[in-house]
């Protein structure tokens, strides 16, 4: 079994945290101060810390065709829940900033993918492959 990861990051707005993970993104809510919040996501443990001067970092590397933000974190899902989220971010009127499709078509690697911001411009991305053994496949 995988061991959930733990991931803390910065978010200019706890109220604006709140309501994308716990409610876009459906993620459970778990210990919290005046100045954190831990969410579920998807088993793992992340956690919103409070800076008000957060600011998203504007950095790309060039991947299949996208400009793909870097930094960026995100859970390798299955399919279903992949495309239950896309779902649900696009009925949430979430902007992708790479719109769910699949990346490298028909070679190794094959797999679903999507990318997004949170409301503090902390850059999100969910993967699924129909193939789990395609994870590291060169």
């Amino acid at each position: 079994m995988i061991r959930p990861f733990h991931l803390a990051f910065p978010v200019h707005d706890l109220a604006a945290a709140r309501a994308f993970y716990g409610g876009v993104m459906a993620c459970a809510e778990g210990r919290s101060s005046d100045h954190w919040v831990d969410f579920d996501l998807f088993g793992h443990q992340i956690v919103a810390h409070l800076d008000p001067a957060a600011k998203p970092v504007v950095v790309s590397n060039a991947v299949d065709g996208h400009d793909v933000p870097v930094p960026h974190f995100g859970v390798v899902l299955t399919m279903p829940d992949w495309q239950v989220l896309a779902d649900r971010v696009a009925a949430a009127g979430i902007p992708f900033g790479i719109a769910p499709h699949i990346r490298f078509q028909g070679q190794p690697g094959e797999q679903a993918t999507m990318f997004f911001r949170d409301p503090s411009g902390n850059a999100l991305e969910f993967k699924a492959f129909a193939d789990d053994g395609m994870l590291f496949a060169t």
